[in-house]
């Protein structure tokens, strides 16, 4: 397969290629775009043939549900059976953003999307193409990040080209995503809300809006054995550069000492890498990439570079990855869980 590559402006948008993309959607086939998250790759979710090509794209298994993405408000009457009152009232605060609700679904969303559940995972993206992208195609499209499953979401076009190029119809590029962190996930379908996945919008703004919402121990833990996923994330490897990723936890000069024995020690052997904040990248001389992540006081620059930088990683044939934690307060959650998720949750405390 021929994949199309398109560029466009978010604030100049080529409506010819977007109507172009509309019309591969609606016929069946798959176009990556971006949103303000990660780019998705998307395919008509009220078409059970899409959305198993999607799971064949990305060498996903099929139990691991996709979200749905809309473009108004109204759509989710269509394919939700009941809406929470605390449900419509966080949607309301935070969409068009990063935030994706997981409701009881309609007849009308196939298994395939929803990985057999009979929930369906909702989103209502805020970054301009996709609005206009999902309008196009009819409203509502199937999307997961448009990478291979497994690997390091992509945050750029050139992140999808090097995953998707030659297995889908077309990737449209618009730059980088501007927050770099898939959607937080909450299921509505519980006694209590649960947050599934963080993201962007953490526990204490959920909380804000709707009261208590717990948090499944699947965040940090291992989803249970034999247990389907009900939201993307929960269960399979996520995330991973090639390279082995170990975290180290710990007061800073203990952290930096590990690191730097490990590299000195593997030196000769094999290439190393160490993602750091911006005050320790002179800390770590025997490593073969240093890659500044930014400080604690900008973490939205964290999370928006974490993926690009396990990526740099696989580019420049990285063999072992160090990381220092980011436990920062607000994205905190969200970035220690995909790294904590890339690395298979392989952290050593010090």
């Amino acid at each position: 397969m021929k994949t199309e590559y398109i560029k466009t402006d978010a604030d100049n948008i080529d409506l010819q290629a977007i109507k172009k993309a509309g019309r591969i959607i609606r016929s069946g086939g798959l176009v990556a775009f971006p949103t303000e998250t990660v780019y998705g790759l998307g395919g008509d979710a009220l078409n059970a043939g899409s959305s198993q090509k999607i799971y064949e794209a990305k060498g996903r298994p099929s139990d691991n549900p996709l979200i749905v993405h809309i473009a108004q408000f109204d759509s989710i009457y269509k394919i939700a059976s009941y809406i929470p009152p605390a449900a419509e009232k966080l949607a309301k605060m935070y969409w068009p953003g990063p935030l994706t609700i997981i409701l009881k679904k309609t007849r009308i969303v196939p298994d395939e999307t929803t990985g057999n559940l009979p929930t369906v995972a909702v989103r209502f993206p805020s970054h301009p193409v996709a609005q206009l992208l999902i309008k196009e195609a009819g409203g509502y499209i199937a999307a997961p990040s448009a990478n291979i499953s497994g690997r390091p979401s992509p945050t750029t076009g050139e992140h999808v080209a090097v995953d998707m190029d030659g297995r889908i119809d077309m990737i449209i590029d618009s730059g980088p995503c501007r927050i770099g962190l898939e959607s937080t996930i909450v299921d509505f379908t519980c006694d209590v809300p649960m947050m599934l996945r963080p993201g962007y919008v953490s526990q204490q703004m959920l909380e804000d809006v709707i009261g208590t919402v717990e948090k499944d121990p699947a965040v940090f833990g291992e989803a249970s054995e034999g247990v389907k996923p009900k939201a993307p994330g929960m269960k399979y490897r996520h995330y991973a550069p090639r390279g082995v990723l170990t975290i180290v936890s710990g007061k800073k000069a203990d952290v930096i000492n590990l690191i730097n024995d490990r590299t000195a020690k593997n030196s000769s052997k094999v290439r190393t890498a160490v993602l750091c904040r911006s005050e320790n990248t002179s800390c770590y001389p025997q490593a073969d990439l240093v890659i500044d992540m930014g400080d604690d006081k900008n973490e939205e620059k964290i999370a928006s570079r974490l993926y690009d930088s396990l990526r740099k990683c696989d580019e420049e044939n990285i063999d072992e990855i160090y990381s220092e934690e980011f436990d920062t307060p607000g994205l905190g959650l969200a970035i220690m869980n995909r790294l904590i998720k890339a690395a298979g949750h392989n952290l050593i405390r010090v």
